[in-house]
Order: structure tokens, then sequence, then C-alpha cells
């Protein structure tokens, strides 16, 4: 600051004419002033920023730590198991169904085979679909199953075995060979049937629509059972 001053008198010893003298003394105080406020408004700008600096710090450690944590989330407290599940997704406990009830039983019942104990005609099953009995009167090539409580008309919700000749062109067919035998699953006009070539002749089941569901291993099982004399 004695710099400032001793080069503020040499200005002022060149003083222009016309100009009042410069008072040196007053000239100083102001930039004292001046200097002191800027040092202040350093100090406070150095303290904001660093208290700045500090509390992003603190809010990136804990966004962190918030993240990073295997037993807190946001809304509560994780359990153990759900964490070691995460971590190791075989030692998960399996998945538990929402419904006691199968598949099956939110359709038709699936058909349950049963030995048959009622002896048919020249075609004749070692199993029969449970409850279900053949129609009297029994044909020599054609068999009815139904179940007592249904309509005698009521054709479509029949099981109906014949004897054929030849084979019948089924639509979207299933071939499967088992047991020496080759079996055809498919439709005919809308309704599931199936055949299968015996040493006398063909044997063709149509099943019933919308009563009972009939997988293609119960349908092939009660082919095999079947016999045509």
């Amino acid at each position: 600051m004695d710099e400032v001053k001793k080069l503020l008198e040499g200005f002022a010893d060149r003083a222009a004419d016309g100009l009042p003298d410069a008072d040196i003394d007053a000239d100083v105080s102001r930039g004292r002033l001046a200097l002191r406020r800027i040092k202040r408004r350093r100090r406070v700008t150095g303290v904001l920023c660093i208290a700045a600096a500090s509390a992003l710090v603190l809010a990136i450690g804990n966004q962190v730590k918030w993240w990073g944590s295997g037993s807190e989330v946001a809304g509560g407290t994780v359990q153990p198991e759900t964490v070691a599940s995460a971590a190791n997704p075989s030692s998960a406990p399996p998945a538990r169904p929402s419904s006691n009830r199968t598949i099956s039983e939110f359709g038709a019942p699936v058909v349950e085979l049963v030995a048959n104990q009622q002896p048919w005609s020249t075609i004749d099953c070692s199993l029969a679909p449970k409850g279900w009995t053949a129609e009297s009167p029994i044909a020599a090539s054609h068999v009815v199953l139904s179940q007592p409580e249904m309509r005698t008309a009521d054709t479509a919700a029949k099981v109906i075995l014949q004897a054929a000749p030849q084979a019948r062109a089924l639509s979207h067919p299933r071939v499967t060979d088992a047991g020496g035998k080759t079996f055809h699953i498919g439709t005919l006009d809308g309704r599931l049937t199936a055949q299968v070539k015996l040493p006398s002749q063909w044997l063709l089941v149509s099943f019933p629509s919308g009563t009972v569901e009939w997988p293609d291993d119960a349908v092939q099982r009660f082919l095999d059972s079947c016999t045509v004399r």
C-alpha cells in the first residue's frame, strides 16, 4: 500500500493545471476499503464453494450407499431370503402356483380311462371312459358310448366307434407309431377323430365335442386297447 501511495503522490505532483489538488490520504483510504471488500468477498465465495462441494460429496455418498446397500431399499427393508435369491438365482425357492386348480379344471374335465367290464360286439376294448356305457342295441360294427344324463339325440357329445375297410382323410393329422401300430389323430367334420389299422380292418373313433377333454395320449391308449373281430 505504501508503493501505491508513493505512486499517487507522484501523479499528484504532475497534476494538470486547473484541477484541484489530489487528496492522497482520502484516495488511499478508499483504496484500502475497496481492498478489504474484495478480500471479504473472496473469503465468502470460498466458504460457499467449499460448502457446496461438501454437500455434493455427501449427497453422492448417500446415494451410492442407498443403491449399493443389500439390506435397505426405498419403502422398507429387504428380507434376507430376497437378497440371497437375487444374488444366487439357483437358491431361490420354487415359484408357488397362484391356484391349486389344474389347467384342465378351467375347461372340460379330462377323460379317465378304466377297465371295461361290458362286452360289446365285434368291436371290443379293454379300456373305456369312466362312467360311459354302450348304448343298446349294439350294432355289429358300430358302438356308441354315452353317459347316463346325455340326451339320446346328442350324438356330438358321444364316443362313436366304427370299423371301416379303409382309412379316412383327417384334417391336421398327428401320426404316432407305437407297439407295432400307427395311430392317426386329427379332426373329421369338426370333431376330434382318431383311427388305427388293426389286422382285419381300420378302427375309426369320433370323440365328443366340448364335454370332456381327450389328450392325444389318452386317445392312443384307448385305441390301443381295442380289437375288431
